[in-house]
């Protein structure tokens, strides 16, 4: 993309970039820059994008007035906190809205009160949880693995986010299967591909994998694995021995 004058635009930088989905700017926390398409640092990435480079961000905190019946929602929560006798600084870390989405950062301590405020509250009544996204970041230090949960009130006609993070040396987060016990498999699921441990959960195995497999699939750290294949006289080496997009 160019400007009038023929001058490259980079969308990372510059705001009034049109076009352009999810656009973030400076916003956010920057927890990795990429290089090349798929990060190859051997010399092996042959996608023509090996000059590319791009930040890696989470979106930042919001600032009032979040917009719709978006502030409606963060002062019912807010308000009902405080009359259990919780500060709503010490339960919710931020409150995120990027793209058009409304997400609430929670303490993994007070998830399942957060979680039973919203369910029970007539105001807010987020009475159905479709199910619990596993993240990994290896670059967000002291935070790698995050958990999503997807919310939607019926009664209100409304869905919002709840995420919950925890390190990679005490992968914990409080189950939430007493508030939402479809919650059960999502969990199970969850902790089987990313290994995060729902304190809490009836019966915490793997639902996927063979009870005695090592490791967790989905982690980025995780190796591809595979096994060598001769072809026409050639050996091609298992994909976690061959270039390098790590």
């Amino acid at each position: 993309m160019s400007d009038a004058n023929g001058n490259g635009v980079n969308p990372e930088k510059d705001l009034s970039a049109e076009n352009l989905p999810g656009q973030r700017g400076q916003g956010g926390e920057e927890i990795r820059v990429q290089r090349g398409m798929f990060g190859a640092n051997n010399g092996g990435d042959t996608s023509g994008y090996g000059g590319l480079v791009r930040s890696v961000r989470l979106p930042g905190p919001a600032a009032r007035p979040y917009g719709g019946w978006f502030d409606e929602v963060a002062d019912e929560l807010e308000g009902a906190l405080e009359e259990q006798g919780l500060l709503p600084d010490n339960a919710i870390e931020k409150t995120v809205v990027d793209r058009d989405e409304l997400t609430f950062h929670i303490e993994r301590e007070h998830l399942v009160r957060v979680a039973r405020t919203l369910r029970d509250d007539p105001a807010l009544r987020f009475e159905l949880c479709t199910g619990v996204s596993g993240v990994h970041y290896p670059n967000d230090k002291g935070r790698e693995l995050h958990a999503v949960y997807h919310l939607r009130s019926i009664t209100h006609n409304r869905v919002i986010r709840l995420e919950v993070s925890a390190p990679d040396s005490d992968p914990h987060i409080p189950s939430l299967f007493s508030v939402y016990p479809t919650n059960d498999w999502h969990e199970r699921e969850t902790y089987d591909f990313f290994g995060i441990v729902f304190d809490g959960h009836p019966a915490l195995t793997r639902i996927m994998m063979p009870d005695d497999w090592q490791g967790f699939p989905q982690r980025k750290d995780y190796p591809l694995g595979g096994i060598p294949v001769e072809y026409k006289g050639a050996q091609i080496p298992a994909p976690d021995q061959r270039r390098s997009y790590s």
